[in-house]
């Protein structure tokens, strides 16, 4: 029953019975023969059928959710009895908004210190990817907003708060000021994250507060492009100071705090909500509340 449940939640992901067994690595009559055999087990039909995927029954999206619970639980039984006998082990898939990618080696390089067999793969992606990867059980973690769009049902560690700076080269415009105000940025040529991205939500929200409009004169997902555009002395941007940081911007690039309004929004870990977390993800939570704790004592 596990394994045919697990089929079933790889078929509701992908949509397609080839791509879904290819995944599996399985052949396609064998995933539709497993498929059968849960319905007939089950005594309801759970997918849409026709020259090609049409979806799921309603009867199939109920069984999706208790297949994914207790995917899960399997899961969790066999980490702990592996972690039981021979420590932690296995790989963390986290997924990290682009702003926070350079905090991740702070979470991820003492748990490893720890628990040496352990691997990590980390993923930029935009905060609705993050959830989404979460809620189809693709990654063990995200490290996204909290407080600025809905979460949904998640295990949140706050970590540390975004305030954001205009990062200009030395000689243009407001380079010189103490600080500078969201109407005053909006003037500048500016270099930022795509309108997909949260964090350039949240810069068109503040902008827009001040009565401006962002007209980036470029656009990127990523941070390497938009840091290599600032270093050119042509393009400014708007970033939060520990990012900034993180870099080591020095001169001739300067870090300008922003404000009317000074806007700060709360970044933090997040897993699936469950109880009892695997024993990889409750390690990982831990990690992460010693880290808000070092965040909160300026380390």
């Amino acid at each position: 029953m596990i394994d045919k449940l697990e089929f079933f939640i790889a078929l509701a992901k992908e949509q397609h019975f080839g791509r879904a067994a290819e995944t599996l690595g399985i052949t396609q009559p064998t995933l539709s023969a497993a498929i059968k055999q849960l319905e007939d087990q089950l005594g309801v039909m759970l997918v849409l059928r026709g020259s090609r995927f049409q979806g799921l029954t309603p009867e199939g999206e109920q069984v999706l959710t208790w297949a994914r619970r207790i995917a899960g639980d399997t899961r969790t039984m066999r980490e702990e009895m592996r972690a039981a006998r021979h420590g932690l082990s296995g790989r963390i898939r986290i997924a990290a908004i682009p702003t926070a990618l350079a905090m991740v080696p702070r979470l991820t390089t003492p748990f490893r210190d720890k628990h040496p067999g352990v691997t990590f793969s980390v993923l930029s992606r935009t905060s609705i990817e993050v959830l989404s990867l979460l809620g189809n059980f693709d990654i063990e973690a995200g490290i996204t907003y909290l407080d600025n769009e809905p979460l949904g049902r998640v295990t949140s560690v706050p970590l540390y708060s975004e305030r954001y700076q205009l990062i200009t080269a030395a000689g243009n415009v407001f380079a010189d000021r103490n600080q500078v105000t969201w109407a005053e940025v909006s003037t500048q040529p500016l270099c930022l994250l795509t309108p997909d991205m949260q964090n350039r939500r949240i810069i068109d929200q503040h902008l827009a507060e001040a009565g401006s409009v962002a007209r980036p004169t470029l656009e990127s997902n990523s941070m390497i492009v938009l840091f290599s555009h600032i270093r050119t002395g042509k393009w400014s941007s708007i970033m939060p100071l520990n990012l900034a940081e993180t870099f080591g911007f020095a001169e001739p690039i300067r870090a300008i705090p922003i404000v009317e309004p000074d806007a700060s929004h709360l970044v933090g870990l997040v897993a699936a909500k469950r109880e009892p977390h695997t024993p990889l993800v409750k390690a990982l939570l831990d990690e992460a509340m010693a880290l808000a704790n070092d965040f909160k004592s300026g380390r």
